[in-house]
């Protein structure tokens, strides 16, 4: 069984984002135990990468940030391994396809497996090329997290079919980053999913404070939050600790 149900069993899960090396990687570390403490039921971990194309420009300059400090895919692990010697949270990696097709399918994943990461996601591997890689996850126990965008429309049902651990529904069109207001018709996306699949279904992009988490999360099993977090963490640099862990119990206690 999928070690990310874990996030969902005492209900609706708060999901939180932050990009490994910003502005450290002991940084990160201290962070993603912050915010676990704090309240969030899973954490996705950003793997710098020097063109992340579906990021907006906060996420794209922590990854900027991450990659002048130095931050080799090696020492992310490494950075892993601690945290899980820690805490039993799950674990999931936001990248992109290039730094796994660099590092090598069969020994990135291997590695995830070794240090406990639970998850993947890679925004620019089309649900189609996704054979590429899926044998090194599923073999690796590291469930491939697929993305379900508005503009999927007949593909959803498809897409939800095989999803593993959750399914990330995409809120809005464009990249990420904070946004006043969601316009996108996600109860029918929902509809759609649930109709297809009984996995969870979680809500990220755009979404930034606790009266939208309020909103979106009547209707989905999650909500993931990643620019207001690194947001926090841009501006506060290595004194992010409390704005962090005060700003994650407040949107979790905002889950419906």
């Amino acid at each position: 069984m999928s070690k990310i149900n874990n996030a969902f069993k005492n209900g609706k899960a708060f999901i939180a984002f932050l990009t490994a090396g910003d502005p450290s990687l002991e940084k990160t570390e201290q962070y993603i135990l912050t915010m676990e403490k704090s309240g969030a039921d899973l954490i996705e971990i950003g793997i710098p990468f020097s063109d992340p194309i579906a990021e907006g420009k906060v996420i794209e300059r922590a990854n900027i940030r991450a990659l002048n400090a130095g931050t080799p895919t090696d020492k992310i692990f490494d950075m892993v391994q601690r945290v899980r010697q820690k805490t039993d949270v799950p674990l999931v990696f936001l990248t992109y396809l290039n730094p796994v097709f660099s590092y090598g399918y069969e020994k990135f994943f291997q590695k995830c497996r070794a240090v406990g990461i639970d998850g993947i996601i890679i925004p620019d591997l089309p649900f189609e090329e996704k054979i590429e890689i899926l044998p090194y996850a599923n073999e690796n126990e590291v469930d491939l997290i697929s993305l379900i965008a508005p503009t999927s429309e007949d593909r959803i049902s498809m897409i939800a079919q095989q999803g593993k651990g959750f399914i990330y529904v995409v809120s809005s069109m464009g990249v990420t980053g904070v946004r006043k207001e969601i316009t996108t018709d996600l109860q029918m996306m929902m509809q759609t999913i649930k109709a297809a699949s009984n996995i969870p279904i979680c809500v990220g992009f755009g979404i930034s404070t606790p009266e939208q988490v309020k909103e979106i999360s009547n209707f989905c099993d999650g909500v993931i939050v990643g620019s207001a977090i690194v947001k926090i963490i841009e501006e506060y640099g290595q004194n992010a600790e409390a704005p962090l862990a005060n700003y994650v119990a407040k949107m979790k206690r905002s889950l419906n």
